[in-house]
Formats: C-alpha cells, sequence, structure tokens
C-alpha cells in the first residue's frame, strides 16, 4: 500500500492523535499483560506489564521465553 507519511519527531507532545494512540497503544498492551499473566504467572506480567524488570529478566533466565516474547529482545538476556 503506497501511503504518503510523515515522520513526526516527539509527535505525541505535537499530536492530539498521535498522543490519543500512544495512550490507547500502552493501556491496551498492558490489558493484554494482565491476561497473559494469567497463562505465564511465573514472569510477573500483571505487575511488570513485559518490561525488563529484574524479576521478570530472572524468570526468562530460569524459564526460557514464552511464545509471546519478542526474541530479538531477549537475546540481552539469556
Amino acid at each position: 500500500v503506497d501511503i504518503k507519511q510523515v515522520p513526526i519527531i516527539k509527535g505525541d507532545a505535537r499530536s492530539i492523535s498521535i498522543a490519543s494512540a500512544s495512550i490507547v497503544a500502552k493501556v491496551t498492551r498492558d490489558r493484554l499483560m494482565v491476561e497473559y499473566d494469567k497463562e505465564y504467572p511465573e514472569y510477573d506480567l500483571a505487575s511488570n506489564k513485559g518490561y525488563g524488570s529484574a524479576k521478570h529478566i530472572e524468570a526468562i533466565k530460569k524459564y526460557g521465553p514464552t511464545p509471546i516474547h519478542r526474541r530479538s529482545f531477549i537475546g540481552n538476556f539469556i
């Protein structure tokens, strides 16, 4: 699909639609992590929301990655 795009540096501070989309994306991600926590409780996703907290990193080292972990990111930890 050929759609013109314009990069906007610090777009969330300059555009209400970008800021709104950013908030919606974060809230959606946080809610997904709470649901994933039920399936993978040892990773404490309800608390860390998938970010690289010490407990989360230790769980990755101990249990390995889940199907929802981005392999390109966790390579730094395992």
